[in-house]
């Protein structure tokens, strides 16, 4: 029977030794992506990734092998801001390989009409369900001051 030294117990995330140097080496890959993506055409920045840089040569990913040849016919231009950010790269590999999915933006509601605040209050005053009226009166709370706009 074998019995550990140590018994598990929960260790701070901060306490890993080279966590903090893997999230220091991935914000600059970061970074380094946003940098080097800048000077290209909107389109074409929104279908490639930076994935590393080897030596003399910077590793891209592209959605699809169109999008992949669009940027090596952009190998110059990559090049040379490489070079002012102080990267000596020679040069540029492209592979085909699904993008990472985004986080999801945050979706953003119509605001509620004082027109449909109004009918929500007028069909709580009539509802004979208590639930159904805190519902409704909840909702007529999120009405914007501010919305002019009728429904």
């Amino acid at each position: 029977m074998h019995h550990p030294s140590k018994p598990n117990t929960p260790v701070a995330i901060t306490a890993c030794a080279g966590l903090s140097k893997l999230f220091s080496q991935a914000r600059e890959l970061e970074t380094l992506d946003r940098r080097l993506r800048e000077p290209l055409p909107r389109q074409l920045s929104e279908q490639v990734r930076l994935a590393s840089i080897h030596g003399p040569r910077i590793v891209f990913v592209a959605s699809t092998s169109a999008w992949a040849s669009r940027l090596r016919m952009q190998q110059r231009r990559i090049l040379e801001t490489a070079h002012t950010l102080g990267i000596t790269a020679r040069s540029l590999l492209v592979k085909v390989a699904p993008l990472p999915v985004p986080a999801p933006a945050p979706i953003l509601r119509k605001p509620l009409s004082k027109t449909a605040a109004m009918y929500l209050r007028k069909a709580a005053a009539v509802s004979s369900d208590p639930d159904m009226r805190s519902q409704l009166l909840a909702l007529a709370a999120l009405a914007n001051s501010d919305d002019e706009t009728e429904d």
